[in-house]
């Protein structure tokens, strides 16, 4: 379809070809270039295995799935591995490009969708999701993977109501990201994040507001996180945190000048891991009057009307517990 010819709002994407389109890629590609009004792309339940990439030239697109255990985006790559050398939006070696879904895209939204790179443990770093896009918001989404399942590359991000799991450093990037009502499954020894502020002029983090933490059954075998770069900042509140959780809970990267810099909070966190008394020395437990910033949508955007957080009719964004 020529995309001077699109006129409506709402794709529609089903592999048995009962919809406009059979490839996620295809309706995508369909939104005009430098789109300025909502676009939802409903997506069928299925398994859809193709990389799929949401240009620069590209905004507003919604992704719509109708249940994330049926509606899976997935592809098998990781960073030592080109796909597709001969398309241009997706080639590329390392952890920047080895995606399933790479968002660049401002203002996209996803619901009721998984995301997920089916490489196997050991391929090692292979990402579900890379978003360099400001202002992304997920709701009831899954993200599928083992090493760098989520890369919060750049921008201003929500997660609500999703799952998240993987091993190592498997929630990064730069983004200044708030997760709110998620599960964090730890599948494996490893990291959960791997934040990547590089000086305390950035306002960059991430914020899990009241998140639950799980692991496999076995104890003890998880960190927190550990910084990516010198100034990380990562703030868990209010969040369940299973006996996966190692009673250090942070790893300074093997990196002792790190931990002069990094910003690794806690604030009346609950559940067998989360004891504090056993903490490194260089995190810290927030005071109540420390907190204020961290608990609302204003950490991800001081803007009082926050459109882009509510921009699709379809999804409501209550913070409340």
């Amino acid at each position: 379809m020529a995309q001077t010819m699109l006129k409506q709002s709402v794709l529609r994407v089903a592999q048995d070809g009962s919809a406009q389109y059979r490839g996620v890629q295809e309706a995508i590609d369909a939104v005009p270039l430098q789109n300025k009004k909502r676009v939802v792309i409903e997506i069928m339940p299925g398994v859809y295995e193709q990389p799929l990439y949401i240009p620069k030239t590209k905004n507003f697109i919604s992704l719509r799935g109708f249940c994330p255990e049926k509606t899976i985006l997935t592809w098998n790559n990781f960073a030592t591995r080109i796909i597709h050398p001969q398309d241009e939006r997706v080639r590329g070696t390392g952890t920047f490009g080895c995606g399933s879904v790479i968002v660049e895209g401002t203002d996209f939204i996803a619901q009721g969708i998984t995301f997920e790179n089916s490489a196997p443990q050991g391929s090692g770093q292979a990402v579900a999701i890379r978003v360099s896009a400001d202002r992304c918001a997920f709701y009831n989404c899954r993200f599928l993977g083992w090493q760098d399942t989520a890369y919060l590359h750049s921008g201003k991000q929500y997660f609500r109501d999703c799952y998240i799991e993987g091993s190592v450093d498997f929630i990064f990037g730069n983004a200044t990201a708030l997760f709110e009502h998620c599960q964090i499954h730890c599948k494996a020894n490893g990291w959960v994040t791997a934040q990547s502020r590089r000086s305390a002029d950035e306002s960059t983090g991430f914020v899990f507001l009241r998140c639950s933490i799980t692991g496999n059954g076995n104890k003890a075998y998880a960190y927190l996180g550990r910084p990516w770069q010198p100034f990380a900042r990562v703030v868990f509140v209010y969040t369940w945190m299973d006996a996966c959780i190692m009673p250090l809970a942070w790893h300074n990267w093997d990196s002792p000048e790190k931990e002069k810099t990094a910003c690794f909070y806690e604030f009346r966190c609950f559940g067998p891991g989360s004891d504090c008394s056993g903490r490194v020395k260089w995190a810290k437990q927030l005071k109540d009057d420390e907190i204020e910033q961290y608990v609302s949508q204003s950490f991800i955007d001081p803007n009082p009307d926050k459109a882009w957080l509510t921009n699709d009719t379809s999804i409501k964004v209550p913070l409340s517990a």
